[in-house]
């Protein structure tokens, strides 16, 4: 056998035993007459010792030509250290080594495999095999499975199933934009990856699988960011005879489950919140409630006071930001240039310091006076040492421009701690949102969400005002997942059709197979999706996935470790039926 032992369990108990280790060389020490060699493997690091005295000539010899990441296979006697590393699991003790294999040499490694390492982003991506022997990579890989165990547990013991279902399916122009795959056997004709197992899982409701869960990779050609790759993985969830009020419980129960289990932490509130409160109190759906700053709309007090940017205004509405009324001028003109970056776009912002004797002194004292300012810091809740940044112009995109400050300030301030756990539901989406360019409805979520039952007339009347029996899950300041009550239903889904701008024809081409499995003794269902790569991130104190991904792409889509996307040969494009222009 190559090892008896791993390089992360031997201790004082198991001195004078001997060992077989085998790993790879971090490092070692030559000192002439003695070498050590820190050996690594997946679970931790042993001190080997080759004595001059005490080891075989060739032995002692072959271990002055060992190089960092050699992998080796050694023998030997666990022995007490007499200089002990509190640091290390094994530090109390040692192998003096009898028998000594080279198992593979290495070349230098193109950075230091160490935690603090010397490689930049874009080498440790190109040679990830070896970012992943880093203990940050590493534990990264490990905590994603513990996380992954704990749901399918979690689900598993609520009798949840969990079922594959197909990678190669249809694609449809709903959402973003599919990745295609030409078909060999059926000359012009594609499948596509999916973006999520949508259509199928429901397929299973009606199959009379009646929970079904599954940790399913998905699939969307799209532009990317930190948090976004182009293929990911979600906790994809579907339940039969179920009401929203179900869901939620469940997907409570396993948010909590997953605190306790994976962070220790113990979650009282899960609040809800409509989106329409979130977007009025934060400016954006997945609101960060880990700290204050909600916003404060001021059209009352701030318009008709012969300030013309203000009355110009659809919206004028500001946040009290703690502490800051320290602010020196230079950080808030630094502020305002941050706000009108193009990421943002303000076109500028003003300010009101709430002054430590009661009173306040804003960029517009030539338009407000101290009662009209006191009126905003009672709306905004503003305090003694506190500053209040204003905002104005159209409603959506004011708000916008204020969350992204509401979130930069917290930031900067320190309040988004990321030990700290604050999730919530937010609900009563709008059912479609209008796309102003195609003067077309869209699906907010998907096309196969159920209105709400008491705004369904509104489908005739007022479609922009229906709301959608759907639900996200908020965590920290980022949705980690969503759901919906489904339609059940033939008419009802070819009703939705309509209004998305679907003929029947249309229709019945791209989901005919679903409505016609709605004939067949659908029962009302509904479900949830959970976005794996986020959840993991943010329970372990980070917002950017890909550390937490074994092998990502980079920001161009690209995995420059095996260099894909990449071309590919003219035979079998051929038996592809695709030319290139």
């Amino acid at each position: 056998m190559y090892r008896s032992h791993n390089c992360g369990e031997l201790n004082v108990s198991n001195i004078n035993t001997e060992v077989t280790l085998a790993g790879w060389v971090q490092k070692s020490r030559d000192k002439g007459f003695m070498n050590w060699v820190d050996l690594r493997d997946r679970y931790g690091v042993t001190q080997l010792i080759f004595d001059e005295g005490r080891s075989e000539k060739s032995v002692f010899e072959l271990a002055k030509t060992l190089g960092r990441e050699y992998v080796i296979q050694v023998k030997g006697t666990v022995i007490e250290r007499e200089a002990k590393n509190k640091n290390m699991t094994t530090g109390d003790i040692e192998i003096l080594v009898s028998e000594l294999t080279i198992l593979n040499a290495s070349l230098t490694p193109p950075f230091t495999i160490e935690d603090e390492t010397d490689g930049g982003e874009d080498i440790r991506m190109k040679y990830r095999y070896l970012d992943i022997r880093r203990n940050p990579v590493k534990n990264n890989l490990l905590f994603r499975h513990k996380v992954t165990m704990e749901v399918r547990k979690y689900l598993s013991d609520l009798d949840f199933c969990e079922v594959e279902t197909p990678y190669l399916i249809k694609s449809t122009p709903e959402g973003a934009r599919d990745f295609v795959v030409p078909s060999r056997m059926n000359e012009g004709q594609f499948y596509a990856l999916p973006q999520s197992p949508q259509t199928f899982k429901q397929l299973l409701m009606v199959g009379g699988m009646d929970k079904y869960f599954q940790i399913v990779k998905c699939f969307r050609d799209e532009d990317l960011r930190a948090d976004r790759q182009p293929e990911f993985t979600q906790i994809d969830c579907e339940m039969a005879f179920v009401e929203q009020e179900d869901i939620l419980n469940v997907f409570e129960g396993l948010t909590r489950h997953l605190l306790k289990e994976i962070k220790g932490v113990d979650v009282e509130k899960f609040p809800r919140i409509t989106y329409d409160y979130a977007m009025k109190t934060y400016g954006n759906d997945k609101p960060d409630i880990r700290f204050g700053m909600e916003f404060g709309e001021l059209n009352e007090f701030a318009q008709h006071k012969d300030f013309p940017v203000f009355n110009a205004a659809e919206l004028v509405v500001g946040i009290a930001v703690p502490g800051a009324g320290i602010y020196t001028r230079k950080e808030i003109d630094g502020l305002i240039d941050w706000m009108k970056r193009p990421q943002v776009g303000a076109s500028g912002m003003v300010y009101v310091k709430c002054n430590d004797d009661g009173t306040y002194k804003s960029s517009v004292d030539k338009f407000y006076d101290q009662q009209d300012l006191a009126h905003w810091a009672k709306i905004t809740g503003a305090k003694v040492g506190d500053m209040i940044f204003v905002v104005s112009g159209p409603a959506h995109k004011t708000r916008t421009q204020l969350s992204a400050l509401r979130m930069e300030l917290a930031a900067r301030l320190g309040l988004r701690n990321p030990g700290e756990f604050a999730p919530l539901w937010v609900v009563d989406f709008p059912l479609l949102e209008l796309d102003e360019e195609s003067g077309r409805y869209h699906a907010m979520h998907h096309p196969f969400t159920s209105p709400k039952p008491e705004d369904m007339a509104l489908l005739e009347t007022d479609p922009g005002k229906v709301r959608a029996n759907a639900y996200d899950m908020v965590l920290n300041g980022n949705e980690i997942g969503g759901g919906s009550i489904r339609i059940h239903d033939k008419a009802t889904q070819q009703l939705m059709f309509k209004y998305l701008g679907f003929t029947s024809e249309e229709a019945k081409e791209q989901f005919g197979f679903l409505m016609d499995a709605f004939q067949f003794g659908a029962p009302p269902h509904g479900g949830l999706a959970f976005g794996l790569d986020r959840l993991v991130a943010i329970l372990g104190g980070q917002e950017t996935i890909r550390d937490f991904i074994a092998f990502p792409k980079n920001n161009s889509g690209r995995d420059v470790m095996i260099d894909a996307p990449s071309k590919i040969d003219d035979t079998q494009l051929k038996e592809l039926h695709i030319k290139l222009v």
